[in-house]
C-alpha cells in the first residue's frame, strides 16, 4: 500500500505544495500558478488540491503532512532580535507582533483550519502533522533530490529560523548538520540589500541585480568588503549591522548606507544610471567571492568531491557558474526550486528519509523529473477552451507541427510553447516557455520591450541541445535547470570594434557579440538551459527540428507570461496572454494558433494594471 507524505511551504513568499509518493516526488506547484498573484505567500490551497488530485487521492489518505519551517524557533529569533537592538527596534516589533500573535505563533492551528477546509473534513480526521527546520528543508530539497549516494550539501539564503548559511554531510538516507552562520549575518540579506538600493523588489529582483551587474565595473567592490562585510579566509563572514536596517526597522538599509554610496536608494523604475551598474557588478563580485571561499573550506573539511546547494542565493547562476569553472568541486548539483517553494518538497522527503527511516535509491539522474511535477492538459481540454471563446486554430500532429513550427521561428516569429507538464520553481523549462531564434539581432528588445514589457538589458536563456552544448559554450556539464552560466566559445563570438569597446553600460546591449546575439550578454555569457530527449522529448525534438532547419541547436527561451504575473499554468492563462502581447503565434499541445488569424480581442480597461511590477 503506498504511502502519501504532503509538504507545504506558505506566509513568507512562494507558497508551494509538493507530494512524495513512496519516495518519489510525484507533483509539486507553486500557489502563484493557480491564484494568479505573484510570490502569492498564502496556505496553498490550489497547489494542495492538484497535488492530491493528480495522485487520485484525498487528504484523509496522506499519511503525513509536513511544513518546512518551525515558528516557534523563528517568532524566537524575532523576540531575542527586537530586545538586544531595542529600542531601535520597537516600530518593526509592534508592526510584526499583531499578525505573529494572531497567526504565525500558533501555525499549527491555522494549518489544521486550512488543511480541514480544503478537504472539507473534521479536523479529527487530518493526518498527522509534522514539522521540518527551514534550512533542514533546504538541504534535504537539495541532497535527496540529487544524484550523489554522497554529497557536501551548502545552504545559502536571507534567513530561516536562524540559520543563514548552513553545511550539512548529506550519505544516504540522512542529513547531518556541520555548521551555520545565523542572523543577522547572511549573505541572502547581503544581496537583497543591494536589490533595494538598487530600486528593485526584495525576494524577486535579485535576478535582475545580477543581469545588471555584467553592464557595470566593480567599482564599489573594496568599499563593501571594508565597510560592510568581514570575509574570513575561510569564506565565514560577518556583517557590520550599523548600515542594515532589516533587523530593526521596515526597510533593508539606513542613511548611514546611503551615506556610504553618495546618495538614496533608487526609485523604483527610474533610469537606470551606470552608477546602479557599478553597484550591481561589485555586489555580484563580493557574492562571488563569499560562495566560491565557503565551497573550498566544505570541499576541505569534509573531503568530498560533490556539493548540493539550495536557498535562494543558490539561484545565482553567475556563482554556480564561477564554482563549475574553478572546479572546486567534480560534481555540482542545484536544487531547481532552490528558494522557499522548494522547501516543500524538501520537508517531504525529509519525512520519508529521515523521519521513517526510509532508504533512498540513486540513479543515473536526479530526482526531478526534470522539474515538470505541474499540472497538464489534453488536447481535448484545450480546444474545448478555444472553442468557447471563439478561438481559430489548426490541430497538427507532432510530424508535422515540429516542422511547420520550426520554419515560423527561423522566420524571426515569436512562439507561445505550452505543453507537457508545468515546471517546479521560478524557471520556464521548456513547458510553459516563449520561445524565439537566437541568431536575430533583434529578438532581445523585441521579445523584452513587445511581449514581456520589462526592461530592456535583462538577458534571455538559451536552450541548447544536450549534445551539442560544448560546441557553443564553454562548458562541458549538463544544465538542464538554467542554473549555470558559462562563456560563448571563442569561433562563435563576433569582435568588437575599437570604437564599440569604449562603450559603457546599457550603450552596450545592441552590440551583436556572436552569432547568437539573442542569448549572448554583454560580457560574452549566456545562462544555460541543456534539453534532454529523456526528460521533455518533444521540446528536444523542436530544437533538434530547428537545428536542421538552420544549423543552430538552440532556441532562445523565457518563461510564458509578461512582468509582473506568475508563468501561465491552464490554456486560458495561455491564451489570454498570447492576446495581450505581439507573439505571432502558439502552441497548445498539438494545437497551432496565429495571430492574424484571431478574433479582435477586447478587454475593459488596461490589462497591465491587472499585474504589480516586480
Amino acid at each position: 500500500m503506498n504511502k502519501y507524505v504532503l509538504g507545504i511551504s506558505a506566509y513568507y513568499h512562494d507558497s508551494a505544495a509538493a507530494l512524495v509518493v513512496d519516495g518519489v516526488i510525484a507533483a509539486a506547484a507553486q500557489e502563484e500558478r493557480f491564484s494568479r498573484k505573484k510570490h502569492d505567500a498564502r496556505f496553498p490551497v490550489e497547489a494542495t488540491r492538484f497535488c492530491l488530485t493528480h495522485a487520485g487521492i484525498r487528504l484523509q489518505d496522506v499519511d503525513y503532512v509536513v511544513f518546512y519551517d518551525k515558528p516557534l524557533v523563528k517568532f524566537e529569533r524575532l523576540l531575542e532580535t527586537y530586545l538586544s537592538y531595542a529600542p531601535r527596534g520597537f516600530r518593526s516589533f509592534i508592526a510584526a507582533m499583531p499578525i505573529w500573535l494572531k497567526e504565525k505563533l500558533f501555525l499549527k492551528k491555522t494549518l489544521r483550519r486550512e488543511l480541514a477546509a480544503l478537504a472539507a473534513i473534521d479536523e479529527q480526521a487530518l493526518p498527522p502533522l509534522l514539522f521540518t527546520e527551514h534550512h533542514q528543508a533546504h538541504a534535504a530539497s537539495a541532497f535527496f533530490a540529487s544524484p550523489f549516494q554522497t554529497a557536501a550539501v551548502l545552504c545559502l539564503d536571507g534567513v530561516g529560523e536562524w540559520a543563514t548559511t548552513s553545511v550539512w554531510l548529506g550519505d544516504g538516507n540522512t542529513l547531518t548538520p556541520q555548521w551555520e552562520i545565523d542572523f543577522p549575518h547572511s549573505l541572502g540579506l547581503l544581496y537583497s540589500a543591494f536589490t533595494y538600493y538598487t530600486g528593485f523588489k526584495v525576494n524577486s529582483g535579485e535576478y535582475k541585480l545580477m543581469g545588471l551587474a555584467p553592464y557595470g565595473e566593480p567599482r564599489y567592490a573594496d568599499l563593501i568588503r571594508e565597510h560592510l562585510i568581514d570575509i574570513k579566509d575561510d569564506g565565514t563572514y560577518r556583517l557590520n549591522m550599523a548600515y542594515f536596517n532589516y533587523a530593526t526597522g521596515l526597510t533593508m538599509t539606513n542613511r548611514r548606507f546611503d551615506d556610504l554610496f553618495g546618495g538614496p536608494p533608487r526609485r523604483a523604475e527610474s533610469p537606470l544610471t551606470q552608477r546602479d551598474m557599478d553597484i550591481a557588478r561589485s555586489i555580484q563580485q563580493v557574492a562571488e567571492e563569499v560562495v566560491l571561499k565557503l565551497a573550498r573550506t566544505v570541499r576541505r573539511e569534509l573531503d568530498i568531491d560533490a556539493l548540493c546547494l539550495a536557498g535562494g542565493v543558490a539561484l545565482n547562476c553567475v556563482a554556480n557558474g564561477r564554482l563549475l569553472k574553478e572546479e572546486v568541486f567534480r560534481n555540482l548539483w542545484i536544487q531547481p526550486a532552490a528558494g522557499d517553494a522548494g522547501g516543500a518538497v524538501g520537508a517531504a522527503l525529509a519525512v520519508w528519509h529521515e523521519y521513517l527511516d526510509q532508504p533512498r535509491v540513486v540513479s543515473s539522474g536526479d530526482a526531478m523529473a526534470g522539474s515538470y511535477l505541474g499540472p497538464r492538459f489534453t488536447n481535448d481540454e484545450i480546444t474545448a477552451y478555444l472553442d468557447a471563446v471563439g478561438a481559430r486554430y489548426c490541430r497538427l500532429e507532432d510530424n508535422e507541427l515540429m516542422p511547420v513550427l520550426a520554419a515560423l521561428l527561423a522566420e524571426e516569429n515569436v512562439a507561445g510553447w505550452f505543453q507537457g507538464r508545468m515546471e517546479f520553481g521560478p524557471r520556464a523549462l521548456g513547458g510553459r516557455s516563449i520561445i524565439g531564434d537566437p541568431r536575430s539581432a533583434q529578438m532581445q528588445s523585441t521579445m523584452n520591450l513587445k511581449i514581456k514589457y520589462r526592461e530592456s538589458f535583462r538577458p534571455f536563456a538559451p536552450a541548447v541541445l544536450a549534445e551539442k552544448v560544448s560546441d557553443w559554450f564553454d562548458i562541458e556539464t549538463d544544465s538542464p535547470y538554467m542554473l549555470l552560466v558559462a562563456a560563448v566559445k571563442n569561433d562563435k563570438r563576433v569582435a568588437m570594434t575599437a570604437e564599440q569597446e569604449q562603450l559603457f553600460g546599457v550603450e552596450k546591449l545592441n552590440i551583436p557579440r556572436s552569432l547568437i546575439p539573442a542569448v549572448t550578454h554583454v560580457d560574452y555569457s549566456a545562462r544555460i538551459q541543456t534539453v534532454h530527449p529523456s526528460t521533455n522529448p518533444r521540446f528536444h525534438r523542436l530544437i533538434s527540428e530547428f537545428y536542421r532547419n538552420s544549423g543552430c541547436p538552440m532556441l532562445i527561451n523565457t518563461s510564458f507570461n509578461v512582468r509582473g504575473e506568475p508563468v501561465v499554468n491552464t490554456p486560458e492563462d495561455a491564451y489570454r496572454c498570447f492576446m495581450r502581447t505581439e507573439m505571432d503565434c502558439l502552441v497548445l499541445e498539438n494545437i497551432l494558433l496565429k495571430k492574424s488569424e484571431q478574433p479582435a480581442w477586447h478587454e475593459a480597461g488596461d490589462w497591465r494594471n491587472e499585474f504589480e511590477p516586480d
